[in-house]
């Protein structure tokens, strides 16, 4: 016969109400900093001395508000308030990290209903795993490599409350439980952070509001040389510029040490304060790549990320070199289509189409009906075959031209689409570097000179567009067009 562990918790304080956004992620602070704290504590005893007696347990913290009428809000945002009377509540991890996006979302929330909200431990407990990443002298082992199974004493992910049913639409709550306020769950924003320091061997809290992602590592080197005159340049507000491995700089010429071993997605940051400086992501070649990056991204509420890669030009009027902006998306990407089925629209978002447009004119010195000569709009198809072009190729042709297609590539569909999904404005710029339909493969000597040539300007054309776009008020790049009928009230 067993006897069931005696649970020890951190003591929980009385859920307090406020009307101040600041003081409330501040409670928030205190009541994770006190559940981390305990569980590292009670984890490095474990290490130490060998199995407690007790099962360890703490609790992330909750943000919670409840609403008894329809009063009228200001609906000229598309978030910042709830659809109905009700109780709606958010587990909340890392309010460090998140500060500035908690404060806006609960001054929203206050103001638009006239209520305050509810800080206290919610009753989901923080899995070990997470408690002790942000503390370099701590590791979870291996399962088998302690002298006794971790989840017979700690709490470990919990696949029920770490996936993406509230931002797919497809979440039920409980019997009795309230409906949600964010579209994460702590736990699956604090499994997406760990991702991302896996993949990109930066930390999460380098990541910048506007992300650029890219599918050649060529554009790295154009992006560190520009962040390197940037830091140069005092007036630019630029402070620091983040290579692999979290290595920093803030002189101009300082240096950067070579990546002992680069990460599946290289990702360096050009940074800015309040997180308002520019995110490269080198994702690589094909759309689980792409797929991988934004799930991660998603959970950091990114302002704006576009897609600034090389791709097959479709018509015979395009050159080399040529750019392309995608107003529309053919998906044959397939790695969405259980999240977000291929009959859903991705509708092109006029502010992101703006800056990037408005961007290549001034980079070119071109505008109205000379844009032409080197730009085209339309249809950008994403595949999930790299050698598309050995296959027998009526098929996929006749599809292509149906869909009045202008370019291919392998990431920008699926990029635009998560941006979709997890409400993330999003856009693609893309780069002719091949039209293989028309002869002319991605061979070396081609490559290696439009590459010199073209990697920068393109390059360019994206960072400024961010730069518009960070100019602009968050009210107005997150449309309506992102958002569903009953949608949380969090950005």
């Amino acid at each position: 016969m067993t006897t069931e562990l005696k649970i020890i918790t951190p003591d929980a304080p009385e859920p307090q109400s406020f009307t101040d956004p600041a003081k409330a992620v501040d409670c928030l602070n205190a009541l994770y900093d006190q559940a981390t704290t305990f569980l590292q504590k009670e984890f490095q005893s474990a290490l130490r001395n060998g199995r407690p007696d007790n099962r360890v347990r703490a609790f992330y913290p909750e943000v919670r508000i409840t609403t008894t009428t329809f009063s009228q809000i200001d609906s000229r945002l598309s978030f910042g308030h709830v659809p109905a009377p009700g109780t709606y509540a958010a587990t909340i991890t890392r309010p460090d990290l998140f500060r500035n996006y908690l404060e806006q979302q609960l001054r929203l929330l206050i103001d638009n209903h006239s209520v305050p909200v509810v800080i206290g431990f919610s009753d989901t407990p923080m899995p070990v795993h997470f408690a002790v990443t942000r503390n370099a002298d701590l590791a979870v082992p291996q399962e088998g490599a302690a002298d006794f199974p971790l989840r017979d004493v700690f709490d470990v992910p919990d696949l029920d409350t770490t996936n993406d049913d509230i931002v797919n639409g497809t979440h039920v709550p409980a019997p009795g439980a309230p409906q949600p306020l964010a579209p994460f769950t702590a736990q699956r924003i604090d499994y997406s952070l760990a991702r991302l320091a896996h993949y990109t061997a930066t930390d999460p809290d380098h990541f910048q509001n506007h992300v650029l992602f890219t599918n050649y590592q060529f554009y790295v080197s154009e992006f560190e040389a520009f962040a390197r005159r940037m830091l140069a340049d005092k007036s630019s507000g630029y402070t620091s510029f983040v290579s692999t491995g979290n290595a920093e700089i803030t002189d101009p010429l300082g240096e950067l040490p070579a990546a002992p071993r680069m990460p599946q997605m290289p990702t360096y940051h050009l940074k800015r304060k309040d997180s308002a400086g520019i995110t490269l992501v080198n994702i690589g070649v094909g759309p689980s790549n792409a797929k991988t990056a934004t799930d991660h991204i998603a959970v950091l509420r990114p302002h704006a990320w576009v897609m600034v890669g090389h791709c097959a030009g479709l018509r015979n009027s395009q050159s080399l070199g040529d750019f392309v902006l995608a107003h529309a998306y053919l998906r044959e990407d397939k790695v969405l289509d259980d999240d977000l089925p291929v009959w859903v629209p991705i509708p092109a978002l006029a502010e992101i189409q703006i800056a990037l447009e408005e961007a290549v004119e001034k980079e070119t010195e071109l505008e109205g009906y000379d844009l032409k000569r080197i730009m085209r709009t339309g249809t950008v198809a994403s595949l999930d075959n790299r050698n598309w072009e050995l296959r027998e190729t009526s098929g996929p042709v006749q599809r292509l031209s149906q869909s009045r297609a202008v370019a291919l590539d392998m990431e920008s569909a699926t990029i635009a689409a998560n941006g979709f999904r997890f409400r993330v404005p999003y856009g693609t710029l893309l780069c002719v570097s091949d039209k293989p339909l028309h002869g002319e493969l991605k061979l070396p000597g081609m490559a290696s000179d439009f590459y010199k040539t073209q990697v920068s300007r393109h390059l360019m054309i994206g960072i400024r567009a961010m730069e518009t776009l960070r100019e602009m008020p968050l009210e107005r790049i997150h449309s309506r067009k992102l958002r569903s009928f009953d949608e949380t009230a969090f950005l």
